[in-house]
Parts: C-alpha cells; sequence; structure tokens
C-alpha cells in the first residue's frame, strides 16, 4: 500500500468534510472512484483531496451541485475560454443577490414587529400576531416553502 494515499475518515478530516459526503459525492460521479485496497478499504490520493477541496469550496460560495460538476469538466480543458465558467459564476452571483434582497426584505418585516410596543401577553404579541394573520405582514408576497 502506497504511504501517499490515505483512509476516507484521514481525507475528511484534511478538508474538513464528512465521510458520508464524500461517499456521496463519489455515488454521484463528482469525484472518481478511490482505490482499494485488497480488504476493500478505499484509498486516497492527492487528486481527490483537491477535487474535493474545489468542491467544498465552491459549497461554500453556494454553487450548485450542477454548476460544480460543469466547472469541474472545464478543468480537464486548461487552454480552453474560461468565458463557461464566467457565465457559471455570474448566475451564481445572480442568485447570491436575489437571496441578499429577499434576506434584507426578511430582517425589514422583522425589525417592523418588533418596533410595535410588545404585548406582555401572547394574545397581545405582535409578533404572534403578524405570523398568524399574513395581512398584517408588510410585505406584498414571500417565497413559497420548499417543500409547498
Amino acid at each position: 500500500m502506497r504511504k501517499s494515499t490515505v483512509p476516507i475518515g484521514e481525507l475528511a478530516r484534511s478538508v474538513g468534510c464528512k465521510v458520508q459526503t464524500i461517499r456521496y459525492y463519489e455515488q454521484i460521479g463528482l469525484l472518481p472512484a478511490p482505490v482499494r485496497t485488497a480488504g476493500g478499504q478505499r484509498r486516497y490520493g492527492a487528486a481527490h483531496r483537491e477535487k474535493l477541496s474545489f468542491v467544498r469550496h465552491a459549497r461554500e460560495l453556494g454553487f450548485p451541485l450542477p454548476a460544480i460538476r460543469e466547472l469541474m469538466a472545464l478543468t480537464d480543458h486548461e487552454d480552453a475560454d474560461c468565458a463557461r465558467a464566467d457565465a457559471i459564476a455570474r448566475r451564481q452571483l445572480e442568485a447570491v443577490n436575489r437571496r441578499i434582497t429577499m434576506l434584507n426584505s426578511l430582517r425589514g418585516e422583522l425589525e417592523r414587529m418588533l418596533r410595535h410596543r410588545p404585548g406582555r401577553r401572547i394574545r397581545d404579541c405582535r409578533v404572534i400576531a403578524t405570523l398568524a394573520d399574513h395581512g398584517l405582514c408588510s410585505e406584498a408576497h414571500h417565497p413559497e416553502p420548499a417543500n409547498a
């Protein structure tokens, strides 16, 4: 067994992710399958660590997995034009800006609820009343729940 390879737990610790995450990325083809020892233990090399670090950093920046897959595919063509990578990053920036707008709106609504004199009893509580009656909310619309 080569010393340059490490078990999955060590790879996970070195990159700062969970073992289950590594297995999932392998399952969906985002990470290549590792070599296995005679006993079936996964062993990971430097290339796995580099790819996993790339994925982790992209995830921290909010890139969805399909965009990460596309970006990783671009790394196989080092001399290609970087316009596709720019376009992917631009889409991500637009998504971040939409989320910031939504969060600013949510913050404003929470601040508005809390500016009202708080009731001493739940029956007089502006927070509870606003959450119970969408009509009291100053925002004309809210994003639909993810599981609606």
